[in-house]
């Protein structure tokens, strides 16, 4: 019953013009939409008022809520899922908090003796399992605007949401068939370990070091170069970007290069 009603009251929503005030926004403020085929274009934009719709959004720190906030980072994050074979517009993400900038965190961690040691972190933005994502506004306009790094906070926290909604934490989403899953094993390790080893050798290298982390943090990695440095991921890492687009159902580098 309830699957019913959220289904039907999105139909409603859906059947609404789309307001032209956000496409606006979007033009001006995220690069990959002006873009994307026009079939792509309306498919991002009904999973876009889905997410303002549906996820619970708060300004924290000082930063007002608005809608042009919650247009921009839902419209990024709306991208990872255009193409998906099947989705629920992230159902594990209730809320999506977001600061003005960066915001610091409190962690814990034990050294080799036992003892409990806590530090402040700065962080860009945050993903916790069947909690919310956490974002700074500042970086957000800037990845939205300014691809080509390889950087996107929405987009890395959005991935690891996905790689949370099978209920393991390990770098490897819901993929399309079964037959998916060894091809993705050996790409994503071999390439893990690639970056593993630069990162510890202090490397140059196209992905973000932060990706030799884990492999979950290389899943979040990947999807951030997937879409914001298409080009370059198919140039240097083929087997990579061939996982990724047939993930993901979308082929970013096209968009770039016309």
């Amino acid at each position: 019953m309830i699957g019913w009603m959220k289904h039907r009251k999105r139909r409603r929503l859906l059947q609404n013009p789309f307001p032209s005030t956000w496409h606006e926004w979007l033009r001006s403020r995220v690069f990959w939409y002006p873009l994307l085929e026009r079939q792509r274009r309306e498919q991002l934009q009904d999973v876009l008022r889905v997410l303002v719709h549906e996820k619970h959004w708060e300004g924290c720190g000082g930063l007002e809520m608005s809608q042009q906030v919650q247009v921009v980072v839902a419209a990024q994050a709306a991208l990872l899922l255009i193409g998906l074979a099947h989705h629920d517009y992230y159902p594990q993400v209730m809320s999506i908090l977001v600061y003005p900038t960066h915001f610091m965190v409190r962690r814990e961690w034990v050294d080799e003796a036992g003892l409990v040691h806590e530090t402040d972190a700065e962080q860009d933005g945050e993903a916790w399992y069947r909690g919310p994502v956490v974002l700074g506004w500042k970086e957000v306009l800037e990845d939205a605007a300014q691809p080509g790094t390889g950087v996107n906070v929405v987009m890395h926290e959005f991935a690891h949401q996905l790689d949370f909604e099978d209920g393991r934490i390990n770098g490897t989403p819901r993929l399309r068939e079964p037959e998916d899953y060894p091809r993705w094993q050996e790409v994503m390790s071999e390439a893990f370990e690639r970056l593993a080893v630069d990162a510890a050798r202090r490397r140059e290298t196209l992905l973000d070091p932060y990706g030799a982390e884990s492999p979950e943090e290389f899943f979040a990695v990947a999807t951030e170069s997937f879409f914001d440095d298409p080009v370059g991921l198919h140039r240097y890492e083929p087997d990579l970007y061939e996982v990724l687009q047939r993930y993901f159902g979308q082929d970013p580098e096209k968009w770039f290069r016309r």
